[in-house]
């Protein structure tokens, strides 16, 4: 599906291929792109070959090239289901910047874009009329700040975790740590070469990018960079979580190992007076050494747990 917003006149109007040819500052969204539409568009505004069949192959890493009469970037974002938030998709998004017009082709539809849209259509001379590399920042800073409520909801479910793992270790919080940490490598893995991209937007000197607007893509830098030190916390607390469950699963096991040896210990003697007392049928006749049996079956495990509660073993 092919959408433009062509801003003629300090109006937006909204259609299909039929804007292409008019004039005026353009954005042209391309949803689940197919060779046709690719080609069609590479042919109307002289699009790179090579950055086509990336856009046709949508597991590219994030970059930036510079072709003759246009750049080429590839950026992603993420969004999460509500009631899981270890279930992260991926939604990358290619960008073709000209002198006056700006091609996104994505796979799945991304709610930041559709604030994008309406911000336009609200107030266009301050988006598009100021130029199409300030609609790439508005797109730029939607796909990063979209991070931001997967990794505050990440830090709280990771709280709650690690206050669980310390009540009362279980084994479904173990697999739940191993699934966040996936999911943390998977932010990084994306976010750490996005952070590249974005240094390479800063620079002047970039064709299609104003002096101007390179002061926004350095606060969308910052933006990344936070990101970062929020994931490289986000570790570091899985590791804290991770080695606290260990240590409270190893202090059950020695607290259960303790009381098993206690238990042990106490009735050890008892085996001992059962088994030397029932050999000795003559002496238990004798009513002293039946009361000293039933004295010694009694009184040595009391005087035990006593002394075991003295050394605090109890």
């Amino acid at each position: 599906m092919l959408q433009v917003l062509l801003l003629n006149e300090g109006r937006v109007l909204t259609g299909g291929e039929e804007l292409l040819e008019q004039p005026g500052r353009k954005w042209i969204d391309v949803l689940q792109p197919t060779e046709e539409v690719m080609n069609r568009l590479g042919e109307r505004f002289g699009l790179h070959r090579l950055a086509i069949e990336d856009c046709l192959h949508l597991d590219q890493r994030p970059k930036l090239e510079e072709y003759p009469n246009h750049q080429f970037i590839v950026l992603q974002g993420f969004t999460a289901l509500a009631d899981d938030i270890c279930e992260l998709t991926l939604h990358e998004h290619h960008f073709f910047l000209g002198p006056d017009w700006i091609i996104t082709v994505h796979e799945l539809p991304f709610p930041g874009l559709e604030a994008v849209g309406q911000r336009i259509r609200s107030d266009p001379e301050a988006t598009l009329g100021r130029g199409v590399d300030v609609l790439l920042y508005l797109l730029t800073d939607a796909l990063v700040d979209g991070n931001f409520p997967i990794l505050d909801r990440f830090n709280d479910e990771l709280e709650d975790l690690e206050s669980a793992v310390f009540e009362n270790p279980q084994p479904e919080q173990l697999q739940r740590v191993f699934a966040m940490k996936r999911a943390l490598v998977t932010l990084r893995r994306v976010l750490s070469p996005q952070r590249d991209v974005v240094g390479l937007l800063v620079r002047r000197g970039i064709p299609n990018v104003s002096e101007r607007t390179v002061l926004y893509f350095r606060d969308v830098y910052d933006h990344l960079v936070r990101l970062y030190e929020q994931i490289d916390s986000g570790r570091d607390l899985l590791g804290n979580v991770m080695d606290g469950y260990l240590s409270m699963v190893a202090n059950r096991t020695n607290d259960i190992t303790k009381q098993l040896t206690i238990f042990s210990t106490i009735f050890l003697p008892l085996s001992f007076i059962t088994g030397f007392f029932g050999q000795n049928f003559e002496l238990l006749s004798h009513r002293g050494f039946f009361w000293l049996m039933l004295l010694s079956v009694f009184g040595l495990p009391t005087g035990l747990m006593f002394w075991f509660r003295h050394k605090r073993w109890l």
